[in-house]
């Protein structure tokens, strides 16, 4: 069987760090992934599994809500927003 390299093999939130928690519930509500957020592999290809640069915005703008903070100017390019970890750690920059 082969296991997809974009998915967890648990699906488990259970010790998911804060910020990550925040970043994955942006993107289960605003993603628009071809998958569940909270089963994506925090180094999976976003855009692979169709996040788009609109979604990206959204996204980007439910982190900033939640956590009540704003991402540098200079973070605000596609590579941050590739995957659950870069998204993360630009997220914790910004808090």
């Amino acid at each position: 069987m082969h296991q997809d390299p974009n998915l967890t093999t648990t699906g488990s939130t259970l010790a998911v760090h804060a910020t990550e928690q925040a970043v994955r519930r942006a993107l289960a509500d605003h993603g628009r992934l071809s998958v569940d957020a909270w089963d994506v592999a925090s180094i999976a290809d976003l855009y692979a599994l169709g996040l788009t640069s609109h979604a990206t915005v959204n996204v980007m703008l439910a982190v900033e809500n939640e956590l009540d903070a704003e991402f540098p100017d200079a973070v605000l390019n596609r590579s941050t927003f590739a995957t659950v970890e870069s998204i993360t750690q630009a997220a914790e920059l910004a808090s």
